[in-house]
């Protein structure tokens, strides 16, 4: 049985380690490694993760079963001062895909989003990314692309999904 609950500061190591396992698994055809560990030091430091949570009021949510954390999301209300959800991250461990963690990580940021009246959820994904197939299946349409440069030369290219609620 998966169980999601609210997360807190204290569980960023957790929110770490599963982003440095997943990372690999998921990007490591598309980006270079050199790209892998900037983004990775840059998104999931503790600066980063406490300015998320404390500055930009970004809410984070886990998956666990009997034998731990699965995965986590992150995700805004509010988003850009409009009556849209953003979700900024949903990764699940590799060993535990397919099992309807994600799925459920998803539905609940949704339900979320309707309890605080959203219009919408929105993200982005990698262009090369299967969640693209992922998020499609759940009821997201690509309403565009963007390039965002990070730093050092890199840039990430994503598609940006929508859903409306």
């Amino acid at each position: 049985m998966l169980t999601i609950t609210t997360a807190t500061e204290f569980d960023f190591p957790i929110i770490r380690k599963i982003a440095y396992e997943t990372w690999p698994v998921t990007y490591g055809n598309i980006l270079s490694e050199t790209q892998l560990n900037y983004m990775l030091g840059n998104f999931y430091s503790d600066a980063t993760l406490q300015n998320n949570f404390k500055k930009k009021n970004h809410q984070f949510l886990l998956i666990a079963d009997e034998s731990g954390v699965l995965g986590f999301a992150s995700y805004e209300h509010q988003y850009q001062q409009n009556q849209v959800t953003r979700l900024h991250k949903l990764y699940v461990q590799p060993q535990a895909q397919g099992k309807g963690a994600g799925k459920q990580l998803l539905d609940e940021v949704e339900r979320l989003a309707q309890e605080q009246q959203q219009k919408s959820v929105s993200l982005n994904v990698n262009k090369f990314n299967n969640a693209y197939t992922f998020y499609l299946k759940n009821g997201y349409e690509k309403i565009g692309e963007i390039d965002i440069p990070i730093g050092d030369g890199f840039l990430m290219e994503d598609f940006v999904m929508e859903k409306m609620l």
